[in-house]
Order: C-alpha cells, then sequence, then structure tokens
C-alpha cells in the first residue's frame, strides 16, 4: 500500500524548470522501502526567492535545485559546501531548522564514479559542452587530479571561461585530436531531441579513446555509450550519475544509506517511467 502523508510527514521538494519524475519515483521508493515518513514531491517556480523563503518557513527538510535556478540559488542560502562553493553551482538544499546549506551532489557523485571506475588522473581527455553540468564535471576532473583536459565548446566565450577556470585549453571543435578519455556534457543522444540519434564523438575518435563518459542520462544507452560498448571501450553512463547524485540527496536529507541492492531497486523502479524529455542536459551550452 503506497506511503500515505500526513500531519507529521516530512516533504522534501525538488525545483526545476520542468520537473521531471526519477527523483520523485527514486525518493519516494526508498522512503517506502526503508519505513520513512517522508514525501518528496516535484515542482517550479516563477519566483525563486519566494520559493526558497518557502522551505525556510514551512520546514522542507531538502530541495534538489535543476535548470535554471542552480546559480540563481547561490545567495539565498545561509551556507555552501565545498563541493557547491568549487563550481559556483547547487542542486541540492538542506533544511537544518532554518537554516539552508547547498550543496551539488553532481559534482560528488562524478568525483565518486571517477574513482569506482578507477580512473587514471593521468588520463587526457576532452570534455564536450560548457554549461552548468560541464561545469561540474570538469570542476571534478579537476579536483580529482586531471590536469591534461580540453574543452570543446562552440559558444566560445562560455567554453574558454570554463577551460581557465579549471586549467584547462580550450577548442571549437577536437579536430583531430585523440585523447584517451572523452566526456559528452551535451544534449546530444538524448532522447526527444533534435540530436537524439548523433554521436558526440566521431566514430574515428572513439576508436582511438580508451574510455567514454555520457552525462546523459536518457536513455540509459545512448548513441555515444552504444557505439563505444561495440568498439570494446570502457564506459560510465549518465544513468550512474544521476542515480549517484540521487543517492547523495537521499543521505543528506535522510541521514540513511541504503544498500546497493535497495538503491538497484530503486533505480530500476525510477526508470518506469523513463526520465522525461527536458531533463538534465536539455539547456546546456555546448
Amino acid at each position: 500500500m503506497a506511503h500515505v502523508p500526513g500531519k507529521d510527514t516530512v516533504l522534501c521538494i525538488s525545483l526545476a524548470g520542468r520537473p521531471g519524475t526519477f527523483g520523485v519515483r527514486f525518493h519516494n521508493h526508498l522512503y517506502e522501502q526503508l519505513g520513512l515518513d517522508y514525501y518528496y514531491k516535484a515542482m517550479t517556480t516563477q519566483d525563486l526567492p519566494a520559493a526558497v523563503a518557502g522551505i525556510r518557513a514551512l520546514g522542507i527538510r531538502g530541495c534538489g535545485v535543476s535548470m535554471p535556478y542552480k546559480e540563481a540559488c547561490m545567495a539565498l542560502v545561509d551556507e555552501i559546501d565545498p563541493s557547491a562553493a568549487a563550481i559556483e553551482s547547487i542542486n541540492t538544499l538542506v533544511n537544518d531548522g532554518g537554516r539552508l546549506k547547498a550543496y551539488n551532489t553532481d559534482y560528488l557523485a562524478v568525483r565518486q564514479l571517477l574513482e569506482q571506475h578507477n580512473v587514471d588522473p593521468d588520463t587526457a581527455f576532452a570534455l564536450r559542452g560548457s554549461g552548468g553540468m560541464a561545469k561540474a564535471v570538469a570542476s571534478a576532473l579537476r579536483d580529482a587530479g586531471f590536469k591534461h583536459g580540453i574543452i570543446v565548446a562552440r559558444n566560445e566565450q562560455a567554453g574558454r571561461q570554463l577551460a581557465d577556470s579549471c586549467g584547462y585549453r580550450w577548442q571549437r571543435e577536437l579536430g583531430d585530436l585523440c585523447p584517451p578519455m572523452l566526456v559528452n556534457v551535451t544534449p546530444i543522444g538524448m532522447a526527444g531531441g533534435v540530436e537524439a540519434d548523433q554521436l558526440a564523438f566521431s566514430r574515428d575518435a572513439i576508436a582511438a579513446a580508451q574510455r567514454v563518459f555520457d552525462v546523459v542520462a536518457m536513455p540509459a544507452r545512448t548513441p555515444l555509450i552504444i557505439e563505444a560498448e561495440r568498439q570494446g571501450k570502457a564506459v560510465i553512463t549518465g544513468l550512474e550519475v544521476i542515480a549517484l547524485q540521487a543517492l547523495e540527496q537521499f543521505v543528506l536529507y535522510t541521514g540513511v544509506r541504503p544498500t546497493a541492492e535497495q538503491v538497484a531497486q530503486a533505480i530500476a523502479y525510477a526508470q518506469t517511467p523513463a526520465i522525461p524529455v527536458g531533463a538534465g542536459l536539455a539547456r546546456e551550452e555546448r
């Protein structure tokens, strides 16, 4: 029987320009499985300061923050965790008695995934993208000790700024370069988008690479991941990112860390139905 919120239920929300369903299903499934009197709801707003004030006033425990609010929220909180301060962008708010602390669990997720996949920090890489999520990924790579990186972005101003902030180089296109790791942080390959069937990198670049990392979470196996797997390359998927960042949010909100089996079940549940078009990287710059 589905959990029915009551007067003592702890409320967590998300704020997004185009709300999705993955977080709602992921969090609520774990609340139910672990017997926690919590409830999670996705929302949007046209008045961000009022919405954040409402989080304080109503005692909302946690809030996931998505585009286009990630940077605007910075000025509305009381404390900023190093995970968010490092990239001047947040995706999570935690309310402790009216005091709001901001985190970036996208950054934390990428750091953890690099460790879990045993990616050598000496690995040179090319990262395609220059938006908010690209900033999180590039900063995570920088802070994990990756020194040899190229930011590939059509938007020269944003691309150069990101490259300069992380100590990397900027290029408009990858060209003939063949780095051992390719990282896509653009909407290329996202289901429902105009470039849903396209590859973020050429087949030749994939063939020369050792590892491919695609941050797009919908579908879990993007054209880039499918091609990389076909060529026998190691891969890191966007589903891993979205699931791990949601898990870290869950722990911040509840203080409870589910087992690996419980997380796997929550991920499977959250994917039915699939993550809707417009989630994740839909508004990221390239």
